[in-house]
């Protein structure tokens, strides 16, 4: 098994650092800081991340996506907002009913650019989050309602394959899925994580999943068929999620929560896809 290490590019003042994205078009990193309502755009530097722009919301800011145009999509506390290139705010979706004892959390784009997102109960409760994907209309169409805490969404190459994480069952399940209707089959169990609990994750182009585990200070690199290839040590103990960043594809970049946290880069000789842009439509 090949391990890596993982150096800090940007730390000190987040809160809750989580969901890089990588903006190709632009040549932008984006990612959220949750607790404190900030949505965050970077340019990667030589050792560093450059923070250029904030956004901040009102409340929570759980997962951003991008349109091909620039647009954002922000998963916010009940509902979504689209921030306009400008800075202009307009309402989406709302997905939680307001004043539940909930927010919404991890997100991401299909292959076709639905956006996804699910929740993490804000009171203890479990079995109880939800993940929905969003259509043209603006209605959420739930996937899943038995999570405790949903969390990272990826999917295969072809897009045949999608993964979602739930971190309260300690589990990675892998379903399969449809990139022209967005219908999704069956989930059942692809993985079960110890030492830490499953979070944020990524896939590289040769199918292998790049997996955050909170807790454990580490990303596991897992074959399709669910082997343990490599893991990256992040210096860290409550690594966020992954993703593939640079014009290359071929830097992992890490986010991490905590009052140590931030984002931490290596490169595994592994690389990315292009992320598809969000639809603008499911919204």
């Amino acid at each position: 098994m090949l391990t890596f290490d993982a150096r800090p590019v940007r730390t000190g003042g987040f809160r809750l650092a989580e969901g890089p994205v990588w903006d190709g078009p632009r040549e932008r990193l984006l990612w959220v800081d949750i607790d404190a309502g900030l949505v965050h755009e970077g340019r990667l530097r030589p050792g560093r991340v450059e923070v250029v722009r904030r956004h901040r919301l009102p409340g929570p800011a759980a997962a951003v996506a991008c349109a091909a145009d620039g647009r954002l999509l922000v998963a916010g506390r009940y509902g979504l907002t689209v921030l306009l290139p400008d800075g202009t705010r307009r309402a989406g979706a709302r997905v939680l009913p307001q004043g539940a004892p909930a927010r919404l959390n991890d997100g991401g784009c299909d292959p076709t650019g639905r956006f996804l997102v699910g929740s993490a109960a804000l009171d203890g409760r479990r079995g109880a989050d939800i993940l929905v994907r969003l259509a043209g209309d603006g209605r959420p169409r739930p996937l899943d309602t038995d999570l405790t805490c949903s969390n990272g969404l990826a999917w295969s190459p072809d897009g045949t394959l999608m993964y979602s994480v739930d971190t309260g069952a300690g589990l990675v399940r892998v379903r399969g899925y449809d990139p022209a209707t967005g219908r999704a089959g069956p989930r059942r169990d692809f993985l079960a994580v110890r030492g830490g609990l499953p979070d944020g994750l990524c896939t590289d182009r040769d199918g292998n999943l790049w997996l955050a585990v909170w807790g454990a200070g580490e990303v596991r690199c897992h074959a399709p068929d669910a082997r343990h290839l490599a893991t990256v040590r992040v210096p860290v103990a409550h690594p966020s999620s992954a993703a593939f960043a640079g014009p290359g594809l071929d830097t992992l970049l890490i986010s991490a929560g905590g009052p140590d946290g931030g984002l931490f880069a290596v490169r595994p000789g592994a690389r990315g896809a292009p992320l598809p842009a969000w639809d603008g439509v499911s919204r």
